[in-house]
């Protein structure tokens, strides 16, 4: 399927179902890698109630769910190629954004990401789920982000704290989901794969698909990304043991486990009535 002139092959689509996880090179050009960057730096200045320190230093920023990021991101999820891409990964012509993550890491040297899946912080479920990672800066293989290919098929893990002395200390604890593997300390165990990125190349990905990596060096002392979130027809709404995101006032009281995941919040960008 085109996307303007960016053609998804059926292979990345089945690659996407089959991995949880695909690359798509070239994606953007430079206009829309450019608008991309400006929504990312708009984010950073003009940070939302969630916006914090991540990793536990002031090295490295977040911000993620702000409310007003879909009115000032429209221009960039309805013309850019990004939705279309999602679509045709999908097979599917229903595309809704649920939301944006920004990251910022500075000053070099800093720790890889703990191994974690995004659905356990997350209450929706379904195969028409996407995350769209876009890296600012190109990054060598051994510092992207890494995810073990399959994994977005089960089990379903507790989420990370993100604690730097234990990564798999668990989110929820007490039994209700079975708690992270060091999969760092076991990797020849798992089936992990990376890959070397360009301005310009996405990644896409499950939310259920096991990720992290992406630490920082002496020769690639920043780091800026821009994570963008999808849902489509095939997404429902999905309990956790505890408070769960997306971080939408409302959303929560008004749908229960098994429906459809809609609300007036999401944009549709794609699809009847889009």
């Amino acid at each position: 399927m085109a996307t303007g002139r960016f053609e998804v092959a059926p292979a990345q689509g089945a690659a996407l179902r089959d991995d949880g996880v695909v690359p798509l090179r070239g994606l953007l050009d430079a206009r829309w890698l450019a608008e991309c960057e400006s929504a990312w730096r708009w984010s950073l200045d003009h940070p939302g109630p969630l916006a914090s320190p991540l990793l536990g230093t002031d090295d490295a920023r977040q911000d993620l769910c702000n409310p007003a990021a879909p009115a000032r991101y429209r221009a960039l999820l309805e013309g850019s190629p990004i939705a279309d891409a999602v679509a045709a990964l999908w097979d599917a012509p229903d595309v809704w954004f649920m939301y944006e993550q920004v990251f910022h890491k500075t000053r070099g040297l800093s720790g890889r990401t703990p191994w974690h899946q995004d659905s356990p912080y997350l209450a929706v479920g379904g195969d028409h789920l996407a995350v769209v990672w876009i890296p600012f800066e190109p990054l060598p293989r051994a510092l992207s982000l890494e995810f073990v290919r399959g994994s977005h098929r089960g089990p379903l893990y507790d989420g990370s704290r993100f604690d730097p002395d234990d990564p798999t200390a668990p989110l929820y604890g007490q039994g209700a989901l079975p708690r992270l593997p060091d999969i760092e300390a076991e990797r020849e165990r798992w089936d992990i794969v990376a890959w070397a990125v360009e301005p310009g190349d996405v990644i896409v990905f499950h939310p259920a698909t096991l990720h992290g990596g992406a630490p920082t060096d002496a020769r690639h002392r920043e780091r800026r990304t821009l994570s963008l979130r999808f849902f489509g027809e095939r997404a429902h709404y999905e309990g956790r043991p505890g408070p769960a995101g997306p971080a939408v006032r409302g959303l929560h009281d008004r749908l229960r486990e098994g429906d459809p995941f809609r609300a007036d919040c999401f944009p549709k960008l794609r699809g009847a009535a889009a």
